[in-house]
């Protein structure tokens, strides 16, 4: 059973997610919503009212025309595959990249943008479904010619892979309905309590980060907890093994939207000290970041773009123009 299928009961309310997640704030930390409902609304994943979201295998996805001139910077190594090779992450939530109503097709608006850069580029779009950890790999290996699920653009990635930008970066912290947290803003919040985070994100790097600080600075350690799948967090917030869970702010607004058992109490970017940036990610040097890089232009300005972030509640996660490998998040000391 996916995802969505478990949450099925929470589906009919899915017009609230525009209405519940209305705030385009992007503090750290947010009003107790027992105290001023309004003024607790999440960073949001759009800021337009009135948008249901279709969880079904049949999309009627957005579609761009071929540009010749773009399509013919792709290294003939891909073009002469006929395809253009993407890599997802099918274990992922709404509305980033997850698995349709039948449990097989991928939807989001990850492999929406995958589908209008491959429209762009003249090829059509081969999607595979694998583990966060094998994108990696994928891509390394030559396997997978890009990857749009959620990846960060980071200093230590950079010398490995080429990114084109398409999204900032949000995080969130996420409490369950009855918690008696009311905001999550700096590293002292987190001390002493139960949290978890995805292994291998950049989020997990600022978490640790910010306990270390704490340990540092004499607080109680906090008890990092790892969870494979989104489901498995809920499970362990309502069930009170884990406090509090930082994740990518788009599933987490989604999720309180159509669930109302948890909260958001705070947001940060997912850079944190910098400017956090999601992009394409391609193998480095390969010669496809710059078509696609122009391909994501296009598409914001012929407003292609728009209407994908729109139609999925991202539209205040937009940006202007896409970067080819823009600073990243720092390295990590070692």
């Amino acid at each position: 059973m996916s995802f969505i299928s478990r949450l099925a009961p929470a589906i009919a309310a899915l017009p609230l997610l525009l209405t519940v997640a209305c705030g385009a704030g992007t503090s750290a930390g947010t009003t107790d919503r027992a105290e001023a409902a309004p003024a607790a609304a999440p960073a949001s994943p759009s800021g337009t009212g009135g948008v249901k979201i279709n969880t079904s295998p049949e999309q009627n996805r957005v579609r761009a025309d071929k540009v010749e001139a773009i399509a013919a910077k792709v290294p003939e190594a891909i073009r002469s595959k006929g395809a253009l090779t993407a890599g997802f992450n099918g274990e992922g939530a709404p509305p980033l990249v997850f698995l349709a109503d039948d449990d097989t097709t991928l939807v989001g608006v990850e492999t929406d943008l995958a589908h209008l850069i491959a429209d762009v580029l003249g090829l059509p779009l081969k999607e595979e479904n694998t583990s966060w950890e094998n994108l990696f790999l994928a891509v390394k290996s030559g396997k997978y010619d890009l990857v749009l699920n959620n990846v960060t653009v980071t200093e230590e990635r950079k010398d490995t892979y080429d990114f084109a930008t398409y999204r900032v970066d949000q995080l969130a912290w996420q409490v369950g309905k009855d918690s008696p947290i009311t905001k999550i803003e700096k590293a002292a919040d987190i001390a002493g309590l139960n949290v978890s985070v995805g292994s291998g994100t950049n989020q997990e790097k600022i978490l640790l980060e910010w306990d270390a600080q704490n340990q540092k600075a004499g607080l109680k350690a906090a008890n990092i907890q790892y969870y494979q799948k989104y489901g498995d967090v809920l499970l362990a917030l309502k069930s009170g093994r884990i406090q509090a869970y930082l994740g990518p702010n788009p599933p987490i607004a989604y999720q309180v939207a159509v669930g109302g058992d948890s909260r958001i109490v705070g947001t940060l970017s997912g850079g944190g000290s910098v400017e956090g940036l999601i992009a394409v990610m391609t193998l480095k040097g390969s010669g496809l970041v710059q078509p696609v890089n122009e391909a994501i232009n296009t598409l914001i300005e012929n407003g292609k773009y728009a209407e994908v972030l729109k139609r999925w509640g991202l539209d205040n996660e937009a940006l202007p123009t896409s970067r080819i490998n823009p600073p990243g998040l720092p390295r990590q000391a070692k």
